[in-house]
């Protein structure tokens, strides 16, 4: 409206009421001729989702576990999902995918933001990431303080219905300033941490694992062609090997061969097998494995980092919170604290209560990092600790499982701060002794690595229990025929004599009775030649066993009746006395059963009056079996 009270030729326009205006104004007196009025372009609706493969596969699980983060009935929910998994797992790939395939529930935008986690440079800050966001929109100059243009982004979000790729996250504070907070809105964050601080937030998370060996060979077909693969099947099966599932080592290695069709796929299996040259074999123009796996051990705190390596020169992949203790010096808490550290970036993974382990590749990685501190003395230090507490451990173990086993001397080089387990029965210590059969039987063939031949044997020896309980006896016999190697070299007769008995049983245990025949004899020699009573009565109770199972059985009763003549000299009583009823045993089986009934007898009478309950029950089913033949 005009303002009648102006001067003549004066006017001033004015608004009232409800009346507002918007876009371009223009106040002119007059206009001749066209008016023509030029502004900004109109924005495009944001859609920044970075390029991914037009088929994820071996990821339909993961796909529809993200689908089921959406609510059922509309599709739409204020939604955060955080995507976690190793380096080159390929949680860029899968969340982009789906968003991708999400487009039309979003029709007012997809962003996307790398928050450079693992970058040299260090974190995104989250302000970067928000004018990115906001200019997106047309919103520039966008606010200085984070404080308001946090506020500003959650207003434009609330009218909008986006979804938001925030990639390469570090940490939960630098992913929160992101979040729109309001309906209608779907976030999805990429870590390699596992940033459990968003689940205070609502966030949902979906751990990314390596591809199955059916869908890294797909995978691999489709890039360099379905029929070189079935041609050099046994080829391409060991380049998805190498890989170990993980989908950018599978792309590598698969671009290398694809830009080599004249050399075969067993060329390039052969340059993958060759242990860490394997990581640096991985690389497509300046892009490797290598180069993530360092990012995330960049961002370790020195004592993580540095138990990362030693865990690395480990002789078994899956490992213990003891392990991790012992290597460190340190108690289970502080342990438990510097693996949570690792599993945080995702360079290890938790296989079971107290079980850990590295991926395949990862793997590599830590032993390249433990190879270069594997000389100095404080790793040093940390792996003489490992062998020591083995067999410490085992040590204990038997001494509770197999009292009457003489315990020979025992060489440690450290003390630890974790001490040996101590066990209360016989129970617990044959299962431990059994669920860690594996590590034991990679220590003790370590310790030749680790020139420590006196370790070797003794574990060797302490592990009988697991040996004469539970019969793996192909461990059995490799584990003395190291020790008895090792013994040798330690220059130590009572080992050799020890590894020559006990292996000698398991060589007949393993139906190698004339090996076993020949490690007896062996012992017996050396016993004698050492004047070591007990020693040669042990040799002869061996030799007795084959003469046994090669049907020699007057032999086998000659030599128990020495081995009895032996032990009572000694004071031995109770392996007088099994020797007197495996000698009762022999007779019966010759068929001379009135002379088995005094030594079974006896050795009956012997093994209850010291409470041997077990052998004292074996004693009089034979005797029974000795008077029923008899007749009475």
């Amino acid at each position: 409206m005009n303002d009648v009270n102006l001067p003549y030729g004066v006017v001033r326009n004015s608004l009232a009421g409800a009346a507002t205006v918007s876009g371009p104004v223009v106040q002119a007196g007059s206009i001749h001729g066209g008016l023509h009025l030029h502004g900004p372009p109109a924005l495009p609706t944001p859609r920044q989702l970075p390029p991914c493969p037009r088929r994820l596969v071996g990821r339909e699980a993961d796909l529809a576990a993200l689908d089921r983060s959406l609510a059922p009935d509309t599709g739409f929910a204020d939604a955060t999902v955080v995507v976690t998994g190793p380096a080159g797992v390929g949680k860029t790939a899968l969340a982009a995918q789906w968003l991708r395939g999400q487009a039309g529930r979003f029709p007012d935008g997809q962003l996307y933001a790398d928050l450079r986690g693992h970058a040299p440079g260090g974190p995104a800050d989250p302000a970067e990431a928000l004018g990115g966001f906001l200019r997106a929109f047309g919103i520039s100059p966008v606010p200085v303080s984070l404080e308001e243009g946090v506020a500003l982004w959650r207003s434009l979000a609330a009218e909008r219905r986006i979804a938001v790729l925030l990639d390469n996250a570090s940490t939960a504070a630098q992913v929160r300033p992101l979040l729109p907070g309001t309906d209608h809105t779907v976030v999805v964050v990429t870590s390699r941490r596992r940033l459990t601080g968003l689940g205070i937030d609502g966030a949902v998370f979906r751990l990314l694992g390596p591809l199955a060996t059916a869908a890294s060979t797909e995978i691999l077909a489709e890039r360099v062609g379905r029929s070189r693969v079935v041609d050099e099947s046994a080829a391409a099966a060991e380049v998805v090997d190498a890989c170990a599932g993980l989908p950018l080592a599978i792309c590598l290695a698969a671009a290398r061969i694809a830009a080599r069709p004249a050399q075969s796929l067993a060329a390039t299996a052969e340059m993958l097998g060759r242990g860490t040259d394997r990581l640096a074999a991985l690389n497509v123009e300046g892009e490797t494995v290598q180069d993530l796996l360092d990012a995330s051990y960049g961002v370790l705190e020195p004592d993580a980092a540095r138990l990362y390596g030693l865990l690395g020169l480990l002789p078994f992949p899956v490992f213990t919170l003891e392990n991790a203790a012992v290597l460190a010096d340190v108690d289970l808490a502080a342990a438990d604290r510097l693996l949570d550290g690792l599993m945080d970036v995702h360079l290890m993974e938790e296989t079971g209560p107290g079980r850990f382990r590295f991926h395949d590749l990862v793997r590599l990685h830590a032993r390249a990092h433990g190879a270069q501190v594997r000389d100095t003395p404080p790793a040093r230090a940390a792996l003489d600790r490992i062998v020591d507490w083995y067999l410490a451990t085992a040590t204990a173990a038997e001494a509770v499982v197999s009292p009457s086993h003489r315990t020979l001397a025992r060489d440690y080089r450290t003390r630890s701060v974790h001490p040996a387990r101590e066990f209360e029965g016989d129970v617990g210590a044959l299962e431990w002794l059994d669920a860690e059969r594996d590590r034991l039987a990679e220590v003790l063939r370590w310790c030749e690595e680790l020139d420590r031949p006196a370790a070797a044997w003794q574990l060797a020896d302490a592990m009988w229990p697991l040996f004469l309980r539970l019969r793996p006896v192909r461990l059995w016999v490799e584990a003395h025929r190291i020790g008895r190697r090792a013994a040798r070299a330690a220059g130590s007769r009572s080992g050799e004599l020890r590894m020559l008995t006990s292996g000698g049983n398991g060589l007949r245990n393993a139906g190698e009775g004339e090996e076993a025949a020949r490690w007896f004899t062996e012992a017996l020699h050396l016993a004698r030649d050492t004047c070591r009573p007990l020693a040669e009565a042990d040799a002869l109770y061996g030799l007795s066993q084959t003469h046994r199972m090669a049907g020699e059985l007057d032999e086998a009763a000659d030599c128990l009746h020495e081995v009895v003549r032996l032990r009572e000299a000694e004071a031995y009583l109770r392996g007088a006395a099994l020797a007197r009823l495996a000698c009762g045993e022999v007779l019966l089986l010759a068929d001379r059963v009135a002379e088995a009934v005094e030594p079974i007898e006896r050795a009956g009478r012997e093994l209850a009056s010291i409470e041997d309950d077990y052998e004292a029950a074996r004693a009089t089913a034979f005797l029974g079996l000795a008077h029923g033949r008899l007749g009475a």
